[in-house]
């Protein structure tokens, strides 16, 4: 199992090209509650031609639980110690939700390591204060019942209602109900807190020059419409596309509309 250890915590990742120095390199960061799993389906489109890196952020997916470093801040210098870890030089960026946060950090921060970037189902705002009460209830139910008792009520967040209502993606909601069920306690909470209690970076939007793709699914309900526009109008240059029938996991609801608008974006970006 590919494990690094950054800034103490131990790190999985995959990389579907390890030994290839030819060809561009794409890296995946993942959106809370979920794993490098949530691109299965990019990392399958895309391995021809890039190098694919995709990494669970620590207490999720297959990383470490650590006892701290879970803020926006501190999640984004592990994204840069795995870079540079990984001798990479330039890459294209990719990050869905949290991995939105970390992404939009990575382009204020570090431009030079980037080629791309690409920022689907996020937002550049502070949590909205509405949404609030209900996280963190859902932040003490976790810490009193576990993440498979509350598991049922984060599908309609994280999933739009084409994807819930196609009885012929049943098993398929399943399996991602399960992913769900089936993680860590303490590194979910933790991982939650920092981006229900994250800062926003709206006023350095205009910092960012690498050129930027902005994706949106029209039945998303926890990073609506609004915060991908909002978005787009601070990014100079920067390209948005909604995904129909996809809610906030874009990635995995409409594979095949996620890997089209980014294949157009990076064709553009060469």
């Amino acid at each position: 199992m590919p494990v690094i250890k950054i800034n103490d915590a131990d790190i999985y990742y995959q990389d579907s090209a390890p030994n290839d120095v030819q060809k561009p390199v794409m890296v995946f960061a993942h959106g809370l509650l979920w794993s490098t799993q949530i691109y299965d389906e990019q990392v399958k489109h895309f391995q021809a031609d890039y190098r694919c890196i995709a990494f669970d952020f620590r207490g999720q997916g297959q990383s470490k639980i650590t006892k701290s470093g879970y803020d926006m801040y501190a999640l984004t210098e592990d994204t840069l110690g795995l870079i540079a870890a990984l001798g990479i030089d330039k890459c294209h960026f990719v990050g869905l939700s949290m991995g939105g946060f970390v992404a939009q950090r990575v382009a204020i921060k570090r431009p030079d390591l980037l080629l791309s970037l690409t920022l689907l189902a996020t937002s550049a705002d502070p949590e909205d204060p509405k949404n609030m009460p209900q996280y963190r209830k859902l932040v003490q139910a976790i810490r009193w019942l576990g993440s498979k008792r509350v598991s049922n009520k984060l599908m309609p967040i994280m999933f739009g209602n084409t994807f819930l209502a196609d009885k012929l993606r049943k098993v398929e909601r399943k399996q991602w109900l399960t992913m769900l069920q089936g993680n860590r306690k303490g590194g979910v909470i933790k991982a939650t807190m920092g981006v229900i209690e994250r800062k926003g970076i709206y006023e350095q939007l205009g910092d960012i020059t690498t050129p930027t793709l902005i994706i949106v699914g029209d039945e998303d309900v926890a990073t609506p419409y609004a915060k991908a526009e909002r978005m787009h109008f601070a990014i100079a240059g920067s390209k948005l596309a909604i995904i129909k029938g996809a809610g906030h996991t874009s990635s995995v609801e409409e594979p095949e509309q996620v890997n089209r608008v980014m294949s157009q974006f990076l064709e553009n970006c060469v």
